[in-house]
């Protein structure tokens, strides 16, 4: 399905802009229009479907369920969701932001948000023929528990209070009742769109510049990222190298299908396994484009938690799979 984005970068880049794919200017500006192309068509078409859901259905009737289940089965389902969706860290954004104005438990909307860009069949795939089954089902383990145990941290601290004001707002009214459209069951197919095209328009018109920013950021750092570097000085296995490796992956940008050839090649060059996943995971997963784009629904605070939680579950996870790689 993305496919079609990856035609149209090539076709601009290299026929109409007249770039060289193997110089580094050539590699950022085919990721700039890929990715800013995609990013863009899941916006439209998620916060669009979404609207219209909640138009069309009881959204009461959906809290309800939750509410009446135990927490960690809407925390399996929310890291479930997230792993079975193919969206980068920034592209499950918009799905985000309908969670959140549809009223669901922020805490539910979390552990799809941390578990999305960390897996995906495509991924898990490629780590299987890399990595082999054991290590495989070790990443996929710890990407669903990152999900659902971050949900859980950030439900207990009742995170909602750090949404950005609209996103509050939006989250408080859904979640008490007091929608814009109270009477969803009785709209018309008419009535239905146009709520679904007012809250586009409104979401749309307070991220779109901030997602080719995002993605900016990130094509000029795919296009000259030193991965000799990053082999030749985190190579040796020290117990620093796993911290260093998640800090390092935060500037840089990547979704989990992505990653997988630069995982293979760092392993190649002597990399630790527990190292090189370290680095891939705070790539996808705590990146600068991903932070700027969460800054429009989030406080500082509530970043800064998220920023965190994840480098320093990462960094533990690296130095378990090390330790694991060394006795496996």
């Amino acid at each position: 399905m993305f496919a079609v984005f990856t035609y149209l970068a090539d076709w601009l880049a290299y026929q109409v802009f007249g770039l060289d794919p193997e110089t580094d200017i050539g590699a950022a500006v085919h990721f700039f229009i890929e990715d800013s192309s995609k990013i863009f068509v899941l916006l439209i078409v998620m916060i669009y479907l979404i609207a219209l859901i909640r138009a069309s259905l009881n959204v009461e009737r959906v809290r309800a369920y939750l509410a009446g289940k135990p927490k960690w089965l809407g925390y399996s389902l929310g890291a479930g969701f997230g792993a079975i969706t193919p969206f980068c860290s920034c592209s499950s954004i918009p799905v985000f932001l309908g969670f959140t104005t549809a009223g669901i438990p922020v805490g539910i909307t979390m552990s799809f948000l941390l578990t999305s860009p960390l897996i995906n069949e495509v991924a898990i795939v490629l780590l299987f023929s890399l990595l082999g089954w054991q290590m495989t089902l070790i990443y996929l383990v710890i990407g669903l528990a990152v999900g659902m145990l971050g949900g859980l941290i950030l439900d207990s601290i009742h995170a909602e209070r750090h949404l950005q004001a609209f996103a509050r707002k939006a989250y408080e009214n859904a979640a008490t009742g007091s929608i814009d459209a109270p009477e969803t069951m009785r709209l018309s197919i008419t009535q239905r769109h146009e709520f679904a095209k007012a809250e586009l328009y409104d979401i749309f018109s307070r991220v779109w510049q901030w997602v080719l920013l995002g993605v900016g950021l990130g094509a000029a750092l795919h296009g000259f990222v030193p991965e000799g570097f990053i082999s030749d000085h985190l190579g040796q296995g020290q117990w620093w190298t796993v911290p260093s490796a998640t800090l390092l992956g935060i500037p840089l940008y990547a979704n989990a299908t992505g990653i997988i050839p630069v995982m293979e090649s760092l392993l190649n060059k002597g990399l630790p396994i527990g190292t090189t996943l370290a680095l891939c995971m705070s790539t996808v997963a705590v990146s600068f484009p991903e932070f700027i784009l969460l800054k429009q629904v989030m406080l500082w605070r509530l970043l800064a938690l998220i920023a965190v939680m994840l480098l320093v579950a990462f960094t533990l996870i690296g130095w378990l799979l090390n330790a694991l790689a060394w006795v496996l």
